[in-house]
């Protein structure tokens, strides 16, 4: 499948039927921060709360949750967001992923993920945070400062990926955020998968050279 065409303005494209489905595509940043902020906070006074837990690995812990989130960032856009699909279903999939995202990068309510997504998915990782923390590792202790800024990092990623398609951005790193994003939607839809960070398209070589 070819990439959507972009369409600069008009009403949002319709993808369900039922209302009450079309009604969940259309999100409002804010939710997204009323829903996993207080998420956020939660673990991180949990982690405050836990004796084991020093300052340093506090610090260190909700570093290492930004850091997994800037990479699952990248992998989620870069290999379903951008999966080739093969079926005419696959297809329609991919438009309700990412593709109508695509064809109308400035409509204001499909920027951020919506809630029937980003729970689900937010609970796989906490599941996996803990799989691998408290059964593997043996240290429960850091998945609340972990998920903390697992948390954050997506929130970040969220709000800057709105800021994007909607403020001007013109200094600084959020200047070279933006650009580097709508180079993206312009001139390289294969490349330049991350949105908060560029660093793992330098990591991995989907940083092209300018």
């Amino acid at each position: 499948m070819g990439h959507p065409q972009i369409q600069r303005g008009g009403e949002p494209i319709r993808l369900f039927k039922s209302d009450v489905l079309e009604f969940f595509t259309h999100i409002h940043p804010l939710v997204v921060v009323v829903i996993w902020l207080p998420v956020a906070v939660v673990f991180f006074g949990r982690g405050l709360a836990t004796p084991a837990l020093g300052p340093a690995a506090m610090v260190g812990g909700l570093l290492a949750g930004v850091v997994i989130w800037s990479f699952v960032e990248y992998v989620l856009h870069r290999f379903i967001f951008h999966f080739r699909p093969r079926t005419s279903w696959q297809e329609r999939l991919s438009f309700l992923f990412h593709g109508v995202h695509h064809a109308q990068p400035q409509s204001k309510t499909r920027l951020v993920m919506p809630p029937p997504v980003s729970l689900p998915l937010g609970l796989t990782f906490y599941g996996l945070f803990y799989l691998v923390l408290a059964v593997l590792i043996g240290r429960p202790a850091w998945i609340a400062p972990v998920f903390a800024g697992f948390t954050l990092g997506y929130l970040a990623y969220d709000l800057t990926h709105y800021a994007t398609h909607h403020f001007r951005m013109r200094r600084g790193y959020f200047k070279q955020v933006r650009q580097h994003h709508w180079r993206h939607h312009t001139q390289t839809p294969d490349q330049r998968f991350g949105v908060s960070s560029p660093v793992w398209d330098w990591v991995f070589g989907t940083e092209p050279d300018q």
